[in-house]
């Protein structure tokens, strides 16, 4: 549907802005294989992505979640959130950094693009981002295919390269060689990612 007949999605995407902030899968018990190694590299990279999320909150840039789905689709961010932050995943202390704000938008997906199978494109058209700040995990995979599906729809990218992780420094290295030589985009770290002033309806 045109922005022109249904600008907010009845009322469900409220803001408007040229940029916005994707983490992606950093709501994990990193129960999966690899799991340890990721989170141990995660954790850090949650840190400055939590530094990063409140700059973006202070510029009126909205963050968006989008994260594999576990166990049976329920479509049900919360108990996911609930989940990972409970007693004995491995990945509470990453989810509590990064505990969604309820303002922040929340998706789930079902493969490893952000875009596919989600709302996200609707989301962002109805946004008015142009620009989208991807962070999370795995940097060759998850981030990898979500900055492609960016990319093909001409959205500008930045990828904080200290804001991404994986299980290995050498996959991270590879991911970061492809994002710069194949999709332009901008890898500054996180301090030097600046935001624009946000558009208001």
């Amino acid at each position: 549907m045109p922005i022109a007949r249904n600008a907010t999605l009845a009322g469900s995407a409220p803001d408007r802005s040229d940029t916005a902030l994707l983490i992606l899968d950093m709501i994990s018990d990193f129960g999966f294989p690899d799991g340890e190694q990721v989170f141990k590299a995660a954790l850090p990279a949650a840190r400055r992505i939590a530094r990063l999320k409140r700059r973006a909150e202070s510029a009126g840039v909205p963050a968006i979640y989008a994260n594999d789905n576990r166990g049976r689709w329920r479509s049900d961010f919360p108990a996911l959130l609930r989940h990972a932050l409970g007693e004995g995943s491995r990945g509470a202390p990453v989810a509590r950094l990064l505990v969604p704000a309820p303002r922040d938008y929340c998706l789930l997906k079902p493969k490893h693009s952000a875009f596919f199978g989600t709302v996200l494109a609707t989301l962002l058209e109805h946004l008015g981002v142009r620009r989208l700040v991807v962070c999370g995990v795995t940097a060759q995979q998850c981030v990898l295919f979500t900055a492609n599906d960016a990319y093909v729809r001409d959205l500008e990218l930045a990828i904080p390269r200290d804001c991404i992780a994986s299980e290995s420094p050498a996959k991270v290295r590879f991911a970061l060689r492809y994002f710069r030589e194949v999709l332009g985009a901008d890898l500054a770290p996180s301090v030097r990612v600046r935001f624009r002033p946000r558009r208001r309806l």
